[in-house]
């Protein structure tokens, strides 16, 4: 996880957005652990980042999501003709 930039420069906006990081990644630490949720944080950062505003149970989301994602590197390659 990193911090690309702030949107704000006073020192109390920069410590509470470091704050507010470390939070949501302990949460999704926690709920990675509650719910035995197969997915690494960071995917599950970006799925929740995308589903923010759905309204489905956590395991759900994660599981639908999983679904989607291929590891197969031959489907990443771009068909020619």
């Amino acid at each position: 996880m990193s911090i690309k930039h702030f949107f704000g420069n006073s020192i109390n906006a920069v410590k509470s957005q470091i704050w507010i990081a470390v939070c949501v990644y302990l949460i999704v630490i926690i709920a990675r652990k509650r719910l035995n949720l197969p997915a690494s944080p960071q995917l599950l950062l970006n799925i929740f980042e995308v589903n923010m505003f759905e309204k489905m149970q956590l395991d759900k989301l994660v599981f639908d999501a999983l679904l989607h994602i291929s590891d197969d590197p031959v489907d990443k390659q771009m068909i020619l003709l």
